[in-house]
């Protein structure tokens, strides 16, 4: 046991003992209902950009802190099993330091390829529990909410006579939409559950 603690509470498994912690405790907080699951995707939060790199992974769909908890996990396993084979029997000094580093940062190689293969599958089937957008929704005139829409990120709200809606968009490239700027639904987007927008000006010429 303290072996263990001496290894996962050192550098370099440290910071990825703490990183996957941190993914932990906010499954559980999360767990009681205090977070949206889908938080820190889209808008102005510093993930903003999250989807893009989810979309590469192929995991667009997935919960972004669910990708951080196995990518974290798998990184964490490398680095756990370098230094206590590797690292600390055959470095020490600066040397270990640089060595170490480096292993930190290319554990995150085998963390993003297994959190990736083991993820896509799940993918697809949270998108089949994706309820079916309505196609009433076709020429319904919203308000964009996030500082822009573009290609690849965005969202807008729509009124439907009750709560409202705020929905996924996408802008036509090379087209963007600044925050506040009212947009037309044009097309539903089933692969990504999101729908394609123009401008409300574009709309009625």
């Amino acid at each position: 046991m303290n072996a263990f603690l001496h290894t996962a509470l050192s550098f370099p498994t440290l910071p990825w003992s703490v990183l996957f912690t941190v993914a932990v405790l906010y499954w559980l907080v999360a767990a009681l209902g205090v977070f949206d699951l889908d938080a820190g995707i889209e808008g102005e939060s510093p993930l903003a950009d999250a989807g893009g790199m989810l979309t590469r992974l192929g995991l667009r769909g997935v919960p972004l802190m669910l990708v951080v908890l196995l990518v974290a996990f798998f990184a964490w396993i490398s680095t756990y099993f370098f230094q206590l084979y590797l690292l600390d029997p055959l470095f020490s000094g600066t040397l270990r330091t640089l060595v170490g580093t480096l292993a930190m940062l290319l554990a995150a190689v085998p963390g993003i390829l297994m959190a990736s293969l083991l993820l896509r599958p799940l993918r697809r089937f949270m998108l089949k529990l994706v309820p079916a957008t309505p196609p009433s929704l076709l020429g319904k005139v919203g308000t964009v909410t996030t500082p822009e829409v573009d290609a690849e990120h965005g969202m807008a709200s729509f009124e439907d006579g009750g709560a409202g809606l705020l929905l996924q968009v996408r802008a036509q490239p090379p087209d963007v939409y600044p925050r506040g700027e009212r947009v037309v639904l044009i097309e539903y987007r089933e692969a990504d559950n999101s729908w394609r927008v123009i401008s409300e000006n574009q709309f009625n010429r």
